[in-house]
Parts: structure tokens; C-alpha cells; sequence
């Protein structure tokens, strides 16, 4: 597999430390909120990340932290009225019902940074004693310019990462490039004892600290939004390297922004929406289905129209699944004919077109065209008539289903939906075909349409098709 590598601006091949072992960090959400749909994207894109590497045969150790403390934590607890941990502890469980939704796995670990106070402290500690961070009244900044290769993730010159820095009045830091580690307790915050004093940790610092103390010093993969890689990733870098001497991670991944629109999400637009929010209208897997329907390095733009042309190709791959499972459930099992046998080579063959797809860079736009020309070749070869076997049909089934699982999709299933009033009106429906009553049976049929439900009628009796 190649990866597209942030840090050296190219692809490369994938080779983890250890054989069969990824250790893959993924920056996750700062908990004062629903996530919106900029957040889900990279939590989908990399949750489908470690999905193929374990597909590929790989033991995934995953870790996606949770900032539970930071400036926007404060600020929301204080106008709720309510704990920083309350806060913290409500949208945890929220993001859970979200993540879970959309398909997303749990990580082997989600930390959270409150629960890690010490292993930040102890991080900080070894760079103050190796003399890349300093202590102003209980304030700790990194040193920046100490660290010679500041700026290698975001390809920039340290004279123009200076030339756009910043210094708060209120600062009085050695220089305005100098980040915090470590921030003083102010009247009314959360705070946390420390050799600094009583105070919290900076946003950066969190994620190396819960890197480094789940997975190790060196880790596989570090992944997160394009807006991360300056100066949150660059910062992750630089405080991790000055404190270990080692690379931080082999290989960083980023997915492109999104709009709305062809707009720049932003809260002053109004077009800012959460996952929640969107999930009112479009089922959780449409939205999944859409995100990995383009390259993740791509910019993807979302829209209602957009959802909807997602929608109808997720409903598309769903109506051959459930065609292939009746015409199944009608088909005897016998030794594969000849065109029977081509067919499956035809389906093979285009097996392998997705695994090369995701072997390139995670390329799930590519993938999902490979499941549209297996569900197209099914439904143009296995018909009412064409006599195919059931284990043929079975073989296109699991297939579909087998990729579309690496992708975290196709995995509903229609056994035992039916309720008793819909098996009622089919079987009415059945008779009243039986003695040629049309009338009957087409009214039979809209009373299902408006439940959702379409009839085709086929050599092998009622398939219900749900809308």
C-alpha cells in the first residue's frame, strides 16, 4: 500500500516499525458541542484507514484522544452554567451516538487529556530539562527557534511562519514563534497541580503526550484535518522530537477541506452545520457513502443535491443486494455452468480493481466505482431467467458486501423486517393476482408504496423493494 506522506510531500509505500503492528494516532474532537461535518470527515476517512489496513491482515492499535480542556471548554461550561468535566462528559457521549452512527469504530483508546495531566507534565519536564521550554510566573513556552527543523511538516521557512506570528500583549514570551505548554491558572478555571504551579496544559502538548504514552515514541501514522498540519501538528513535531530524539511518526496523512455550497464553512455564513443536524434528513450512511465517494486529499464540496445523487447511489447498491438475496432464495445449487464461471472471473477481477483502488493512497472514490461495475455486471447477468446458482449469487452477495464492509457501509440487513400488516397486504396482493383481480392488486400495491415499500412482480413470485 502507498500513502500520500505530508512530510515529504509524496507517495510512499506503507512499511509499519513492526510487521503486521500500526500504531496510528488520529487527532479527535474538542468536546464542547456536536461535531459538524468538517470534523466528520477525517473521523470517517482515517476510521476507514484502519479498517483496510486491518483488512490487509494488520493488528491496528488506534488512538483518537478527546481535548477536554481548552479555551472553548471554559467558555461554553461558564455559559451553561455547569463543570468543564459536565461539559465534557455530556458531548463524549454525544459524539459516541454520532460516531456510531456514521459507521465509525471505536478506538483502542480514546483519552481523554484531564485524564492524563501527569504524562503531559512529565513531557514538559524533559523538555524544560533539556532546555527547549522555560517557565515565565507559571507560564511554560516551548522554545522554537531551538528546535532547527521547525516548519518541515508545513514546508514553511521559519521567517515566514515568523512573519505571521502574533504576540499578545499580555504575553512575555522570549519570542512570538514560542507556543505554550503549560498556562497559568486564571480566577475561575479548571487547574491541575504542577511544578509550575496550579494551572493546565496547552492544547499541543495533550496530543504528544497521549501519543507517546499509548502507543510509543515512534508511532506508524499520525492523521488529522489539513488545518491541523500548521501549527498544531508542526507544534505536535517539534515538542516530541526535542523530548525523545526520535522521528514522532513515520508517515502524516491529511484529508482536504470541505465547503458547503462552494463556500468556506463558517459560522458567519450561516452555513455551518453539524453531523445531527444534517442526520434529520440524510441517513447516517448516506453521509459516510458521500464522504468517501472522493478522494480524501481531494476538497470535497457539500450540498443537499450532492446528498441526494449520494442517497440514490447508495440506494442503487442496495436494491442489487436485495434483488441478489430473492432471486437466491428461488435458485437451486448445481456445478457452475461456463458463463457462470466467467461471470465470477468477471467479479474477481474487479475485486481486485478496488483493492488497487484503496492500495493507492486510500483511493475510496475509485473503490466505490469497482462495487458500482460488480453491481452492474450482477444485475445485467443474474435476472429472474438467466438460471443463475445460488452459490454464484451467494459469491456476489458476500462479495459486495465484503468490500462495502471495509468501507464501513452495506452492512444493513432486511431479515425479519417485515411487519405482520405488510406480509398481509402481500399475501391479499398474491390472491387477488391468483384470480386476475388487477384493480385489487394495483391498489394493493400503491397502499404498500405509500409505506415505503415497492413491488416488482417476478417468475418467482412478490420482491418488496423498501424506498
Amino acid at each position: 500500500m502507498k500513502v500520500f506522506n505530508t512530510l515529504t510531500r509524496k507517495k510512499e509505500e506503507f512499511i509499519p516499525i513492526e510487521k503486521g503492528v500500526v500504531r496510528m494516532y488520529s487527532c479527535g474532537p474538542t468536546v464542547y458541542n456536536y461535531f459538524h461535518i468538517g470534523n466528520a470527515r477525517p473521523f470517517i476517512i482515517f476510521d476507514t484507514l484502519r479498517r483496510y489496513l486491518e483488512y490487509c491482515g494488520n493488528t491496528v492499535y488506534f488512538v483518537q484522544n478527546f481535548t477536554d480542556i481548552d479555551d472553548k471548554m471554559i467558555n461554553k461550561a461558564n455559559e451553561l452554567g455547569i463543570t468543564v468535566k459536565e461539559l465534557a462528559d455530556r458531548y463524549i457521549a454525544e459524539y459516541f451516538k454520532d460516531a456510531d452512527n456514521l459507521g465509525i469504530k471505536r478506538a483502542t483508546v480514546h483519552p481523554r487529556a484531564t485524564e492524563n495531566i501527569d504524562a503531559i507534565i512529565g513531557i514538559i519536564r524533559e523538555l524544560e530539562e533539556k532546555g527547549y521550554a522555560y517557565n515565565v510566573d507559571g507560564d511554560v513556552y516551548f522554545a522554537t527557534k531551538k528546535f532547527k527543523e521547525y516548519g518541515k511538516l508545513s514546508h514553511q521557512p521559519l521567517e515566514d511562519l515568523e512573519s505571521g506570528a502574533r504576540i499578545n500583549i499580555n504575553e512575555d514570551k522570549n519570542d512570538p514563534m514560542d507556543f505554550a505548554l503549560w498556562k497559568k491558572q486564571k480566577p475561575g478555571e479548571p487547574a491541575w497541580e504542577s511544578p509550575w504551579g496550579l494551572g493546565r496544559p496547552g492544547w499541543h502538548i495533550e496530543c504528544s503526550a497521549m501519543a507517546n504514552k499509548y502507543l510509543a515514541k515512534t508511532i506508524d501514522i499520525h492523521s488529522g484535518g489539513q488545518d491541523l498540519i500548521f501549527p498544531h501538528h508542526e507544534n505536535e513535531i517539534a515538542q516530541s522530537e526535542c523530548a525523545h530524539g526520535v522521528p514522532f511518526a513515520n508517515y502524516w496523512m491529511h484529508n482536504g477541506y470541505i465547503n458547503i455550497d462552494n463556500k468556506k464553512m463558517s459560522k458567519s455564513l450561516g452555513n455551518f452545520f453539524t453531523v445531527r443536524e444534517i442526520a434529520e434528513e440524510f441517513d447516517y450512511e448516506v453521509i459516510r457513502f458521500f464522504m468517501l465517494s472522493a478522494h480524501y486529499r481531494s476538497p470535497i464540496n457539500f450540498s443537499k443535491t450532492l446528498m441526494e445523487s449520494a442517497r440514490s447511489g447508495l440506494e442503487r447498491i442496495y436494491n442489487c443486494i436485495s434483488d441478489m438475496k430473492f432471486f437466491a432464495e428461488k435458485a437451486d445449487s448445481h456445478a457452475l455452468t461456463d458463463k457462470e464461471k466467467e461471470y465470477k472471473e468477471k467479479i474477481e477481477t474487479l475485486k481486485a480493481k478496488y483493492i488497487a483502488a484503496m492500495d493507492d493512497d486510500l483511493n475510496t472514490a475509485d473503490a466505490i466505482s469497482a462495487i458500482f461495475e460488480i453491481v452492474s455486471e450482477a444485475n445485467k447477468a443474474i435476472t429472474a431467467q438467466s438460471g443463475f446458482s445460488k452459490e454464484v449469487i451467494g459469491f456476489t452477495v458476500d462479495t459486495v458486501k465484503e468490500l462495502g464492509g471495509v468501507l464501513g457501509l452495506l452492512q444493513k440487513s432486511e431479515d425479519g423486517e417485515i411487519s405482520a400488516e405488510v406480509k398481509a397486504l402481500l399475501d391479499e396482493r398474491q390472491a387477488a393476482r391468483g384470480i386476475r383481480d388487477w384493480a385489487k392488486s394495483d391498489e394493493l400495491r400503491d397502499k404498500l408504496r405509500e409505506m415505503g415499500i415497492t413491488v416488482k412482480d417476478t417468475p418467482q413470485g412478490q420482491q418488496i423493494v423498501r424506498e
